[in-house]
Order: structure tokens, then C-alpha cells, then sequence
């Protein structure tokens, strides 16, 4: 028996209840936790109806976690390193695309373009699990700085390249110069598209000191600028993200009341929250009923590949800056590589393909491995890398919040 959408809803927040009390308790990641939920969850005869679809995660999850994420990242400290997250987000994305794709198609003999497209999917680390891992360890810093910002703009390079390399499979020729003009076209209409929606919030903002309607017009900014930029065909990820930006580093600084400014964070710390649990949940439980065991082969092509991805698109591009003030610490390099962890944007490209896409069932499920070995490998020890590498004192390490 499967309970209806509002039970099982409920269900999935209560479970995300408990699941958070238990991981504080247990002194681990909040993220693994509820995947392992989703999983024991979906044995169950009265498992919830909730599935996880692309449009789900794109239009439910990803803006409001984006959002968040942008609004609380200051102009100032991202400018100073505004080159090289660029070049991370950017040509990193590509390197370790293309050693992924390179990898599948010579270990696991994926033909090019399955071998391209999976590339492209899982290349891009994932901000909802990135950023929830590092505020659970509570690292602050030039360092997760880096991290979130890198993970923020890499999804919205990532979410781009797709949406071409799927026009590609689907048999259309476009020239190097066509693809660059898309990718020129997407990326700047989703950020003029979160500039409008945003000064237009900021505006409002303005003119009430209701802290309801301040808290309420950041909701707006969130999924307005996501939605517009969709309906349009342009980036929604880098809509939301430039929304963010803008109502993160003006409305707060001064325009927004103290008592908004207050119910504006506690809101949008509580959404996170519910956002990141719903999301990791579901995860759990479509991960249970895929057939892992007889594509274990690929599967562990597509670790080793995407594991050598990352790393040939961290330690070269740092290399890049060594003597330059925007150097990257070795052991901070090490964080950056071992930290790209893999999740819900991944996810929703991938349940994106086309249904007559050749391979899609294999590509689908070993991306779903994938994100599932990320958030359990990584995710396990993450913590213990951050320790080693001074970040976080060994003896607060297990005392953070879930």
C-alpha cells in the first residue's frame, strides 16, 4: 500500500526529522543520513507516492537552494577570486568532462556520444549536496568560499553544455561558433533575466517595511527569476544565482528592516532545510530501485573516470595561479577535488533524456551509482579531510549541527 502525495509528504518531513536528531547524535553527515532513509523507506509496503522527476528538482529544489546559497555569498570576497572560480566553473567543467567521456568510451566502450552526454551530466559539482556537507562541518573561509561559489556557477555551466550536447545527440550540426553563440545566448539571458527580477524585487523591497512582504518578495525573486528565465529558454540556475547576488549584497545591507532581516534568514534557512531533506530523501529511494548489479562494470569505469575527471580539472587549473595572490594551498586543493561531490543537479539532467535516447536506461543508472557512491565515500569523509587539514579542530569536528 502506498500512502497519497499530503501523508507521504508529511511522512518525508517527519522522517527528515528524526533523521536529523539522529546524525547530530551520531556525529554524521545530515546528507548520508537521509539517503539511507530514502532507502529503507522505499522497502516499505506503505512507502509515499513522492518520486523524483526532473521537474521536481529543477522548478521545487534548485531555486530556493541556489538562492540561499547566492544570498548569503558577498560580492566583495567573490571578486578577489572571481578568475579563478570562473576558470573551475568553466574550462574545469570541460576538462573533467571530457576525461569522463574519454574514460567511458575506452573502458566501458560507450559509444562517443552516451560517453559525452554522461560527461557532461556528472561533470559539474552539485551545490545542494556541496554546500549542505561544508555548513554541517561549519568550515568558513576563503575556502568554502571557493567551494560554494565554484559548485554554484559549475551547475549553471553544466545545465548549459547539456542542453547543447543534447541538441547535438538528437542529430542537429552545429558548428563550434553556433555552440559558443548558445552558450553566450543561454548563460546572459539567465543572468540579465535574474537582474530584472531582481532590481524589480529590490524595488518592492523598498517601499514596505513589512518585514512579511520583505520576506515574500525574496520568495518571488527565488522562483520568479528561475521560472522567467526558463519560460524563455535561457538559464534559470544562473537567474536565480544573479537574484540572489543582488538581494543578498543591497537588500540586506540596508533597504531590508532589522526585523526582516531576521524572518528573511530564519525563512530561508528553514527552506533550505526542507529542500535539501525532500531532495535527499527521494534520492534514497529512486537509488533502491535500480539495477546496479548488472552494469557493476561501468559503474566502476564511471568512478575511476569522474574520480580522474576532478582531479585533472583541480590541480592543473590551481597550478595556473601558484604564483599568484589567487594560490591555491595544496591541501586546500586536495578539499576542492575531494569535495566536488556529485547530486541533484546530476539527477535532474540525466531523468531529462529524451526516452528514446539510445542507452538512456544505462546512462541514467550509472549516473544514479555515481551520485550515490559521492554522497556516501565523499560524503563519510569529507569531515575527516577537513580535520586533517586543519579546517575544522578535531575536537569540535563531531559537535556540528545537522
Amino acid at each position: 500500500m502506498e500512502l497519497d502525495f499530503e501523508r507521504g509528504a508529511v511522512l518525508l518531513l517527519l522522517i527528515a526529522a528524526l533523521v536529523a536528531i539522529l546524525t547530530r547524535r551520531l556525529h554524521l553527515p545530515y546528507s548520508v543520513g537521509l539517503v539511507a532513509a530514502g532507502m529503507a523507506v522505499a522497502l516499505l509496503p506503505f512507502a509515499p507516492k513522492a518520486r523524483l522527476t526532473r521537474d521536481l528538482i529543477f522548478t521545487g529544489v534548485l531555486p530556493p537552494l541556489i538562492f540561499e546559497a547566492a544570498f548569503y555569498l558577498r560580492w566583495r570576497a567573490l571578486k578577489r577570486d572571481l578568475t579563478l572560480i570562473g576558470l573551475l566553473a568553466t574550462l574545469g567543467v570541460g576538462v573533467s568532462a571530457a576525461v569522463t567521456a574519454g574514460g567511458m568510451h575506452g573502458l566501458a566502450q560507450w559509444p562517443w556520444m552516451s560517453a559525452i552526454l554522461f560527461g557532461v551530466i556528472i561533470a559539474a559539482t552539485d551545490p545542494v549536496t556541496v554546500i549542505a556537507t561544508f555548513r554541517e562541518a561549519k568550515v568558513h573561509g576563503r575556502l568554502r568560499l571557493l567551494i560554494e561559489s565554484e559548485s554554484l556557477f559549475n551547475d549553471g555551466t553544466a545545465a548549459v553544455a547539456f542542453a547543447i550536447v543534447l541538441v547535438v545527440a538528437s542529430g542537429e550540426h552545429l558548428s563550434g561558433w553556433t555552440m559558443a553563440r548558445m552558450a553566450l545566448a543561454t548563460t546572459g539571458g539567465g543572468i540579465l533575466c535574474g537582474a530584472l527580477v531582481g532590481n524589480l524585487v529590490l524595488y518592492l523591497i523598498l517601499n514596505t517595511t513589512d518585514h512579511l512582504v520583505e520576506t515574500t518578495c525574496t520568495t518571488v525573486a527565488a522562483y520568479g527569476s528561475f521560472l522567467l528565465a526558463d519560460s524563455l529558454h535561457v538559464s534559470g540556475v544562473f537567474a536565480t544565482l544573479t537574484a540572489g547576488l543582488i538581494l543578498g549584497n543591497l537588500a540586506m545591507r540596508g533597504p531590508i528592516t532589522d526585523r526582516g532581516r531576521e524572518t528573511v534568514q530564519a525563512f530561508w534557512e528553514y527552506a533550505a532545510f526542507v529542500a535539501n531533506s525532500v531532495v535527499f530523501l527521494l534520492i534514497g529511494m529512486h537509488e533502491t530501485n535500480r539495477p546496479f548489479g548488472r552494469l557493476w562494470a561501468p559503474v566502476a569505469v564511471a568512478i575511476v573516470s569522474v574520480t580522474a575527471g576532478r582531479a585533472a580539472a583541480i590541480y592543473p587549473l590551481c597550478g595556473l595561479f601558484a604564483g599568484s595572490p589567487l594560490r591555491v594551498s595544496r591541501p586546500h586543493q586536495h578539499v576542492l577535488f575531494w569535495g566536488g561531490l556529485r547530486g541533484a543537479l546530476a539527477l535532474a539532467l540525466v531523468l531529462g533524456l529524451p526516452e528514446d535516447l539510445p542507452q538512456r536506461e544505462e546512462i541514467v543508472t550509472v549516473s544514479f551509482a555515481v551520485v550515490a557512491w559521492s554522497i556516501f565515500v565523499h560524503g563519510l569523509t569529507i569531515r575527516p579531510l577537513l580535520r586533517a587539514v586543519g579546517e575544522i579542530p578535531a575536537a569540535a569536528s563531531g559537535r556540528t549541527a545537522a
